[in-house]
C-alpha cells in the first residue's frame, strides 16, 4: 500500500525543485554572460593593440619625414602625469596638506595619475617640494595597473584579479576589463575621471638604491619636481 505523503512535504519538494531550477538557470545565464565578456575583452585588446601600433607608426613616420626635410619633430604634449609623494607629513603646511588630499596622495610613496590642465598643473606646482612627477609611457601605465592596481569598491581596496570587479563599477561607462581601463587612462578618454577615481592610489615601495637628496629639486640632483620622461625609470625601481 502506497504511503500517503503529507501535503506540506509535497509543497516543500515542489518549492525546492523550483528554486533549484531557478538557481541552475541563473548560473547558466551568468556563465554565458562571462563568456561573452571574455570574448569582448579579447576583441577590445586586439583592437587597442592595433590602435597603439598605428599611433606608434605615425610618430615614427613623422620623425623620419622631419629628419629627411632637415627639421625637428616635436611630439604632442603629454595628457597625463604620474605624481608620486616623496615627503611625509612632517612640517607640511595646511594648504599643501589639503592639496595632497585632493590629489589623493595621503601616504608616503603613494602615486596617482593626474589629467594635465591649468588647474591640476597649478596644484602640482604648489606641492612640488613634496612630490615628484613626470609623463608615463604606455608601458608604465600598463605595468602599474597590472602589478600594483587595486580598485575602490564600496570604499574597500579590491585587487583587479577579475574583470567582473571593473565591469560592475565602470560597465556603464564602457570600461569592462583591465585593457579597457588601461586604454581609458592612457588616452584620457571621456570616462577618465571615473576610471581614475576607481583606481586606488598606487602604493609603491621605496626605490631600489634609495632616493637622492630629498631637499633638492631633481634638476639639481635631488628628488622633487618634474622628471618628465625620467619618471618611468623611477617608477620601475619602485614597483
Amino acid at each position: 500500500m502506497a504511503k500517503n505523503i503529507p501535503e506540506s512535504i509535497l509543497k516543500k519538494q515542489q518549492r525546492d525543485a523550483k528554486l533549484l531550477k531557478s538557481l541552475a538557470d541563473t548560473r547558466a545565464a551568468e556563465k554565458q554572460a562571462r563568456a561573452a565578456s571574455r570574448k569582448t575583452a579579447a576583441e577590445n585588446a586586439i583592437k587597442y593593440a592595433k590602435e597603439y601600433a598605428a599611433a606608434d607608426k605615425t610618430v615614427v613616420d613623422a620623425k623620419r619625414a622631419a629628419k629627411a626635410a632637415g627639421n625637428f619633430y616635436v611630439e604632442a604634449q603629454a595628457k597625463i602625469a604620474f605624481v608620486v609623494r616623496t615627503r611625509g607629513i612632517h612640517k607640511l603646511p595646511p594648504k599643501q596638506k589639503k592639496i595632497m588630499q585632493l590629489l589623493r596622495l595621503r601616504q608616503l610613496h603613494n602615486g596617482v595619475f593626474v589629467k594635465l590642465n591649468r588647474a591640476t598643473i597649478n596644484m602640482i606646482r604648489m606641492v612640488e617640494p613634496y612630490v615628484t612627477y613626470g609623463y608615463p609611457t604606455r608601458d608604465t601605465v600598463r605595468k602599474l595597473i597590472y602589478k600594483r592596481g587595486y580598485g575602490k569598491v564600496n570604499r574597500s581596496r579590491i585587487a583587479l584579479d577579475d574583470n567582473a570587479v571593473i565591469e560592475k563599477t565602470l560597465g556603464e561607462k564602457g570600461v569592462a576589463s583591465v585593457e579597457d581601463l588601461i586604454h581609458e587612462i592612457w588616452t584620457v578618454g571621456p570616462a577618465f575621471k571615473e576610471a581614475n577615481n576607481f583606481l586606488w592610489p598606487f602604493k609603491l615601495s621605496s626605490p631600489l638604491k634609495g632616493f637622492e637628496k630629498k631637499r633638492h629639486p631633481y634638476q639639481r640632483g635631488g628628488v622633487w619636481g618634474n622628471r618628465e620622461e625620467k619618471i618611468n625609470e623611477l617608477v620601475g625601481r619602485m614597483m
